[in-house]
């Protein structure tokens, strides 16, 4: 019934829809297994792609040729450039989606993409024999043989749904939970724990009063995701709002904390730091009066509203209450109640730099399998499993972005060496190098390697070939390009900066913190119209590249110092064990995560400089 695979995919969430993409336009023959194809790339949470670190990841994904960036911006009904008060280090696009959009075009181009198959039901096991993955085992009994299996199964594993005192197993709300893959691995000697989400309720909106809320605009001019010239920024665009929890609102949701599955125990897996739910806030943050509420909407043409930061497990009669003592929601109707859901995550200090594990060959966890939150993190890993699960059919090099490369690089490397015991949550402060990996250069870096890999393809290449040759020629031409104080004196008054007195380049007055792109071209007639030949991104390519160039040496310097460490490299099967020297933790741990490199060790938290030193003088013997 079935041919023998390549790759398969079981899950075809965001990290699913993303592997199976990419190894598929790789080459490889990839079978994509989900329990239900209406719900594929389903954006479980919020409507919304991007934002602080995460939109860095977007533009990661696209640049290396994966598909969210695209996807994205054909469902979009917002941009938003975060953080643009600061450097560019911070700066972090976010758009707001069109719910059934999403999905929709996600569908789409998995139909469209030769060598994906579909199969509709639930993978209860997984076929393992002399410690490699052979295949997987359909619910019904039906065995499909593949030489690599990506496990992406996102919070379906022995998933339990919580509302209140109510719960009830599922991997989504009206969604069953995914039995037998836990179980099976554990005998196989994978160490499992749980871990809880949540999300709010969604309104009717309809009934709110947007009066009593502020509005809050995209940006006046939209920027987009991807690199390629497919997708066009939006020309009109949707509000989202901003209201308040207040002290009544608090105070009501308190009278459900007795049966709040949160407080009574009920609950014992981690839930997200840096997203708690709206009991969890009030209890943790009592000292503060009100919280923010986002009211975001859900597509162009639906009435239903994401009510961001309400994430709650209550009983749904609290829910409601409380929600009606928002500013704008008085006479809220509630579509579904809020919910949290807990479900079995693998430690990911038991996966090798390319996702596959160590235990079983050939087999690949990606998302929140590994113990992350979001979609943007889900989709990178799958991105990358996919790609690894590809080369490694056809027996060619891994591909292990560095930390100085992506911030896929440091999300995954993170997650191998030190592990995490709550949902993975990818921030700006978490890489060294986050001026050398801005959301605006992300194709300078990596489409070169995604193209070499077969992913990125040609006219992608091309256009980032053209992109680093125009903006080499405008920081040259700038740097040659030289005013002497009668011919711009006057131009630098009216901006505000300090006038010159004697031949100054157009580089160097870039410097200047007064002055950006568009500053320059109101100096002197002659820079309007040669700086008026370029685009929007080439113009702020050099513009930063100048302004940041010190900064921007200092930190490739330190790539290269650190650089020798990354190319010691440790043999595969070299025994930790028997140097009785290391530390008992650094033994442990580093027997356990078996880093490739002295640069990988370094970074495994209990391996002390002094066990480093210990490990360099036996790796030199």
């Amino acid at each position: 019934m079935f041919p023998k695979y390549d790759v398969i995919v079981v899950g075809a969430g965001h990290a699913g829809c993303e592997a199976a993409h990419a190894a598929a336009k790789m080459g490889s023959k990839v079978l994509l297994c989900t329990m239900n194809m209406n719900t594929i790339a389903q954006m479980s949470c919020n409507p919304a792609m991007g934002g602080v670190a995460k939109g860095q990841i977007v533009r990661e994904i696209d640049a290396l040729g994966g598909m969210s960036g695209i996807i994205s911006d054909k469902s979009m009904i917002q941009f938003r450039m975060l953080n643009r008060s600061k450097g560019p280090a911070m700066w972090s696009p976010r758009t707001q989606n069109d719910r059934m959009r999403f999905a929709e075009e996600w569908r789409l181009a998995l139909e469209q993409t030769p060598n994906v198959d579909f199969w509709q039901e639930m993978i209860s096991g997984l076929l393992v024999k002399d410690g490699r993955v052979r295949g997987v085992r359909t619910g019904i009994g039906i065995e499909i043989e593949s030489e690599t299996v990506v496990l992406t199964n996102g919070t379906f594993l022995n998933g339990i749904i919580h509302i209140g005192e109510k719960q009830f197993g599922g991997g989504r709300t009206g969604e069953s939970a995914a039995k037998g893959i836990t179980e099976q691995l554990v005998q196989l000697g994978f160490e499992a724990g749980r871990m809880k989400t949540g999300t709010p309720p969604r309104v009717d909106g309809r009934s709110l009063d947007y009066s009593k809320m502020e509005e809050q605009l995209g940006d006046e001019q939209p920027e987009k995701f991807s690199y390629l010239e497919l997708t066009r920024p939006l020309e009109t665009q949707k509000s989202c709002w901003i209201t308040y929890t207040n002290k009544e609102v608090h105070q009501t949701l308190e009278t459900g904390f007795d049966r709040s599955p949160m407080f009574n125990g009920r609950i014992q897996g981690l839930g997200p730091r840096y997203c708690p739910s709206i009991e969890d806030k009030i209890n943790r943050f009592a000292e503060r009066e009100r919280h923010q509420i986002f009211v975001e909407p859900e597509g162009w043409n639906t009435v239903e509203i994401y009510v961001n930061g309400f994430s709650t497990s209550l009983p749904e009669d609290v829910q409601y209450k409380a929600l009606r003592l928002i500013p704008g929601f008085e006479n809220a109707k509630m579509f579904r109640p809020g919910y949290a859901i807990e479900y079995d995550f693998f430690p990911p200090t038991q996966l090798k730099l390319t996702l596959e594990t160590h235990l079983i060959e050939n087999l690949y966890f990606a998302g929140q399998i590994n113990g992350t939150t979001g979609y943007e993190e889900a989709a990178c890993q799958g991105l990358m499993a996919g790609i690894n699960a590809s080369l490694k059919v056809q027996e060619k090099d891994p591909l292990v972005l560095q930390r100085s490369e992506a911030y896929i690089g440091v999300l995954i490397d993170d997650l191998i060496n030190k592990g995490t015991e709550e949902p993975y949550r990818m921030f700006t402060s978490r890489a060294e190098f986050r001026l050398l990996l801005r959301q605006d250069n992300a194709d300078l870096r990596l489409t070169d390697i995604g193209h070499k890999i077969g992913l990125a393809d040609e006219e992608r290449h091309q256009s980032m070939l053209d992109k680093k040759s125009q903006t080499a020629k405008l920081i040259n031409d700038l740097k040659q390009k030289r005013f002497a104080p009668e011919e711009i004196n006057a131009g630098l008054t009216e901006i505000e900066t300090a006038a010159i007195t004697e031949k100054i380049s157009a580089e160097k007055l870039l410097k200047r913190p007064q002055i950006g792109i568009e500053e320059l071209k109101k100096i002197h007639p002659d820079l309007k119209a040669y700086l008026g030949k370029y685009s929007k991104e080439v113009l702020e390519q050099a513009e930063v590249q100048i302004k940041y160039d010190s900064y921007l040496e200092k930190e490739k310097q330190m790539v290269e110092k650190l650089s020798n460490m990354e190319n010691f490299r440790i043999p595969p099967k070299f025994d930790y064990l028997s140097i009785a020297a290391l530390s008992n933790e650094a033994r442990q741990k580093l027997n356990k995560i078996r880093p490739e490199t002295m640069g990988q060790a370094s970074r495994i938290s209990g391996v002390s400089p002094a066990d480093l030193s210990i490990l360099t003088v036996y790796l030199g013997r």
